[in-house]
């Protein structure tokens, strides 16, 4: 079923500046670049203590070396991954939270392979040369080498971290519970930390091996208590937000209107997200990533959120006063990152916070912008009334695509399948080539628009999305 708002009028009469997009590319390839040079730097400082020559000799030596640096480059990699999330502003305004997170899980395994391999060819290494069993070296290796016992315990916690992050283990898990036993994987680098300075030949050996760990340990550490701690607790204590009302918009879906001082200070714009902790008891710790479903008031923010379990069910019982923690904000979803006068933005279900957000928010001359929103039905429709009055008032179009979705992996309802994904929205939006493309919802649904606007012209640098999953 379709349903459109027309245009209306839009005040001013006039097309409004775009503002140049302030997004580009050199951070993300810096940020690259340093990964890559890291372990660069990593391999020749241990090529500079002459491993290289132990390793083109057989036997236990050459083993053990390749142990080694195995070590080292699961060492870097693990720090890289912790500071990769500590939320430095300029990383999450390069990447993204979805191309964050994929990076986040890339290194994470591989730093968790690269350790198991470490311990494997460390023990078999130290087993030849002992002429022992493997088995009997592990356990000597742990009981009687200084830091090792401390090391297990942080490749147990290292373990367990991402075997709960592989997908199968993630969708069994409360959104809390993993956030929490994600937590532990500081624990484990602080574990590892003593095993490294007591046991580490390549660490302890080299003054340019000490000055590169001793500075990579002091940055990371630094960034996680600076934007992970300090900032979002100065932010929370300054801006001091509280609960205001709490508000039934739909069938499982409330919003929260929040107040506080300052607002404006927090640079928040549409299509943003803030990490959000309520004091009002037990798991007030565990954060709760929300979109603001309404542009940024210097004394106003709203937040909207569906009854999907993992907490978001307590925030009903919320009281007017409850005090909120805020970090963030976070996400490129944004204007920022928009190129063209028009703009098409496409929704489904509680994917129409940062949209609406945005519809009201952006720059835009009547008739140039366009929200197709997509439900299961009428009663599944959230901000109709609001969107509805956008669209008169700013000139946008606004259009309902309600039903059950179509077979074969559309996107649209099972209704607009009478020809192709990608002529649909031609038919929807003609000149959708021209637009910059804003997606907001489901993974596979996201994925599927994505490939839609694609085949119908768009440029893949005109689509914007994040994906939110964890």
């Amino acid at each position: 079923m379709q349903q459109e708002r027309r245009t209306g009028t839009h005040r001013g009469g006039t097309r409004p500046v775009l503002p140049a997009p302030t997004a580009t590319r050199w951070p993300r390839e810096v940020a690259l670049g340093a990964i890559w040079l890291s372990l660069a730097v990593v391999t020749s400082l241990w090529l500079r203590g002459g491993e290289l020559q132990t390793v083109t000799r057989s036997g236990a030596d050459a083993v053990t070396s390749l142990g080694r640096l195995s070590g080292l480059l699961a060492a870097d990699l693990l720090l890289l991954q912790v500071l990769g999330m500590a939320r430095v502003p300029w990383v999450e305004r390069a990447f993204g939270q979805d191309s964050i997170a994929r990076l986040h899980r890339l290194t994470g395994f591989g730093s968790v392979s690269l350790m198991l391999v470490h311990v494997l060819l460390i023990t078999v290494g130290y087993a030849a040369s002992g002429h022992t069993g493997v088995v009997s070296e592990l356990v000597s290796l742990v009981l009687t080498y200084p830091g090792m016992l401390l090391a297990a315990a942080a490749a147990t916690l290292l373990v367990g971290v991402a075997v709960t992050s592989v997908r199968l283990a993630r969708r069994r898990l409360r959104y809390e519970s993993w956030h929490l036993l994600h937590l532990y994987a500081y624990l484990g680098v602080g574990l590892a930390l003593p095993h490294q300075i007591w046991t580490g030949a390549d660490f302890v050996s080299s003054p340019m091996a000490r000055a590169y760990w001793w500075t990579l340990y002091a940055t990371v550490l630094g960034a996680v208590l600076t934007f992970r701690v300090a900032r979002p607790l100065w932010r929370s204590l300054w801006h001091r937000v509280e609960v205001a009302a709490v508000v039934d918009e739909a069938p499982g879906v409330i919003s929260l209107h929040l107040r506080g001082h300052r607002l404006d200070r927090l640079g928040l714009r549409a299509g943003q997200f803030l990490v959000w902790r309520f004091l009002d008891g037990p798991g007030w710790s565990r954060g709760h990533p929300f979109s603001i479903s309404a542009a940024p008031h210097p004394r106003m923010l709203r937040i909207t959120v569906k009854d999907l379990g993992d907490g978001s069910r307590d925030l009903r019982a919320l009281r007017p006063g409850t005090r909120a923690m805020l970090e963030g904000p976070y996400g490129r979803l944004t204007g920022a990152v928009r190129t063209s006068p028009k703009v098409t933005l496409v929704a489904a279900g509680i994917g129409i916070t940062p949209m609406r957000a945005l519809l009201e928010e952006m720059p835009y001359a009547a008739g140039e912008a366009v929200l197709l929103y997509r439900a299961r039905s009428e009663h599944d429709l959230v901000f109709r009334a609001e969107l509805d009055g956008l669209a008169a008032d700013r000139g946008a179009r606004v259009v309902y695509l309600t039903g059950r979705r179509g077979k074969g992996g559309s996107w649209l309802p099972a209704g607009r399948q009478r020809s192709t994904d990608a002529k649909e929205l031609r038919a929807l939006v003609p000149d959708i080539a021209e637009h910059d493309v804003y997606v907001c919802g489901p993974d596979h649904w996201m994925a599927a628009v994505r490939d839609t606007a694609l085949a119908t012209g768009v440029p893949p640098e005109r689509i914007h999305l994040e994906r939110f999953s964890w």
